[in-house]
């Protein structure tokens, strides 16, 4: 079992840039594929981005794709989403995701363990 804790979600204006961490516990976060996924208010939880097992492959929204980069450090037990030139509809609760098996989902319901999420807003 694993948990999952987010961090680095606040308010930032258009265009700007956001750095956001999630920070696994227990001893074998290189055996779990990785997830950031987005809510917006009425909105299902989409898939932002994934990294596999050991960041040899990586999947990207097209909605993110050139703006935002998945990366993990197995060493510190930690997955980030770098996020640049942020957008207004980039405003949503972000999760942090991760699931038993070595390559990439892209559902939600692939994925076994959540974290409580972090707010991004962007304002215009």
């Amino acid at each position: 079992q694993v948990q999952l804790v987010e961090s680095g979600g606040g308010l930032v204006q258009a265009g700007g840039s956001l750095r956001l961490s999630c920070a696994a516990s227990g001893r074998t976060f290189s055996s779990y594929a990785m997830g950031w996924f987005r809510q917006a208010p009425g909105k299902e939880r989409d898939i932002v981005a994934a990294i596999s097992r050991y960041d040899t492959n990586t999947y990207y929204a097209d909605s993110v794709k050139g703006r935002f980069t998945i990366s993990r450090d197995n060493a510190k037990n930690t997955v980030y989403l770098q996020m640049n030139s942020l957008k207004p509809e980039d405003t949503a609760v972000y999760y942090c995701a991760a699931r038993t098996y070595s390559g990439l989902g892209y559902h939600s319901r692939e994925y076994n363990y959540w974290g409580q999420g972090t707010q991004v807003t962007v304002s215009s």
